[in-house]
């Protein structure tokens, strides 16, 4: 893992050039955290803590926002009840779990659906617990990376907890030996294949890490069709797998260079790239309230956060491209340099080339429009205290669980119905469930800061003038490698959209 606390955009931003998680963290400072309500706070955490700027959500929230409540109800044990994924198992991979994973999805089970049965959680160590009594975040590997992972882990728990609270949930932690190139992959899918025969067949599986393609040399295609076997191993018998991504948009920052640089062309990630994938990429949800940015600088001249950027007005109900400035963090997407476009992808963006693109769909990944997470694991590092702390979390980290729980109702639902689990995704998305299923995400224009990046986009000819609140593509803020545009249908940026969740599961319940 590669990570890094940036003080100037105040998130712990990840780089590409390493097996990192995909996962950005909003520290819980006091210049952000205050006990009383101000003009500035923007969202109330469970515990009381008033944040400034950024905006938050709680399940009842995102369950709302993606038709995730209005599910219909199945059939359990004779029993006409919600469908919250009874009787399916969601598997989620991270380098190094997290000690208090279990105390912690309790706390946010007693938070949030303290009316629910307690979670039916397992964390599983099948090389050896990896856990530490001291990590600071500050390495790739070992007790220092452990730290960072433990934020992913305990984001993916939480999240496919909130939206299949029923499933069984399975934390698979592997750590790896060193994060900065692929070493660490043999062992982790080594651990992913053991899972596929362990688990029932229809088995979500979200990985929230990932490569740049890149970072495997020239022998990419050759040791990622190694991999893709575990993957085809379980798509035979009809399990999903979902990845994220990732967070920096095209950028991928060069191994070579030990992550002091970047690649001069637009990268993609693996294992997102993967045609035996489903692709996860992220949008900036604003439910309730509307970003009004008249600046486009996040901090002012003294440090400060700057009022002018972070602005909204209240009310509203939008979904852009997740491209936030201030990090500069978005969704990642484009063309893979590895596989070929697979057939059931032929008919869009054909412009592309012959070349496997992503995302296939995507779900809120914003910071400014996080989701509330409680941690307690090494909360010296996490919190900045020594018990816990409730904080806000994004990256398409937190997209990728929360659509293979979504996957987890489909088979819950077909279940009921006398049905086996719907398979791979990705065909059926792409022949025609993509285009009626999914809100389609285009792009958005969000208050007035003047035009101050003349940037690039693959495919677009001249510059793309923008402001900060111009969402139209997914290049990150003043870096020149080129994005990919947003446009109508699918595109490279959010690929089909974000799914409108009842009717997502009542279209693939419905299919023999």
């Amino acid at each position: 893992m590669a990570s890094a606390f940036a003080p100037t955009v105040g998130v712990a931003a990840q780089a590409g050039g390493g097996m990192v998680p995909q996962a950005v963290h909003v520290p819980m400072t006091p210049d952000l955290v205050s006990a009383t309500k101000q003009a500035s706070t923007a969202c109330t955490l469970p515990d009381g803590g008033n944040v400034s700027y950024y905006h938050c959500y709680t399940p009842q929230q995102i369950r709302s926002a993606y038709g995730v409540s209005g599910v219909p109800s199945i059939s359990v044990g004779g029993k006409t009840v919600p469908n919250r994924g009874q009787g399916q198992t969601i598997v989620l991979v991270d380098a190094y779990g997290s000690p208090t994973a279990a105390a912690d999805l309790q706390r946010f089970h007693d938070a949030f659906f303290p009316d629910l049965p307690n979670p039916d959680f397992t964390q599983k160590f099948p090389q050896g617990d990896p856990q530490y009594n001291n990590a600071n975040g500050q390495g790739l590997s070992g007790n220092s990376g452990a730290a960072g992972w433990s934020g992913e882990a305990t984001l993916d728990i939480e999240w496919a907890y909130a939206v299949a609270p029923e499933a069984h949930i399975v934390l698979v932690a592997v750590p790896p030996a060193e994060t900065l190139g692929v070493q660490g992959f043999p062992n982790l899918f080594k651990a992913i294949s053991d899972e596929v025969d362990a688990e029932p067949a229809g088995t979500v599986f979200s990985m929230s890490f990932g490569v740049t393609e890149e970072t495997f040399g020239g022998a990419a295609a050759t040791q990622t069709a190694k991999f893709d076997e575990v993957f085809k191993k379980g798509l035979a018998k009809h399990d999903n797998f979902f990845a994220s991504s990732g967070d920096d948009g095209t950028s991928g920052a060069a191994k070579q260079q030990h992550e002091g640089a970047t690649y001069p062309q637009p990268t993609v990630g693996w294992p997102a790239s993967s045609p035996y994938v489903v692709s996860v990429g992220g949008t900036q949800l604003q439910y309730g309230w509307t970003w009004d940015p008249s600046d486009n600088a996040p901090r002012t001249s003294t440090g400060a956060r700057n009022p002018d950027y972070w602005k909204w007005t209240d009310g509203g109900n939008s979904e852009a491209a997740w491209n936030e400035s201030f990090g500069p963090i978005g969704t990642g997407g484009g063309a893979s340099s590895v596989y070929a476009r697979p057939d059931w992808q032929k008919n869009v963006a054909t412009g592309y080339g012959d070349h496997r693109l992503v995302p296939d769909t995507s779900w809120n990944a914003a910071v400014n429009g996080g989701v509330e997470v409680y941690i307690s694991a090494y909360p010296d590092y996490n919190c900045g205290n020594s018990t816990g702390c409730w904080t806000i979390y994004g990256g398409t980290s937190a997209a990728s669980p929360q659509t293979a729980a979504l996957v987890a109702l489909v088979n819950a639902a077909r279940g009921s119905a006398g049905k086996q689990p719907i398979g791979f995704l990705d065909p059926i998305l792409y022949s025609g469930l993509g285009s009626t299923a999914y809100t389609d995400i285009v792009p958005q224009h969000y208050g007035d800061a003047p035009k101050g990046f003349d940037g690039s986009d693959v495919g677009v000819d001249g510059t793309v003038s923008k402001s900060a609140g111009d969402i139209v593509d997914n290049q990150m803020w003043g870096v020149p490698t080129a994005g990919y545009p947003t446009t109508t249908g699918y595109d490279l940026t959010t690929g089909w959209g974000v799914p409108k969740g009842t009717a997502l599961v009542s279209a693939l319940t419905a299919m023999p």
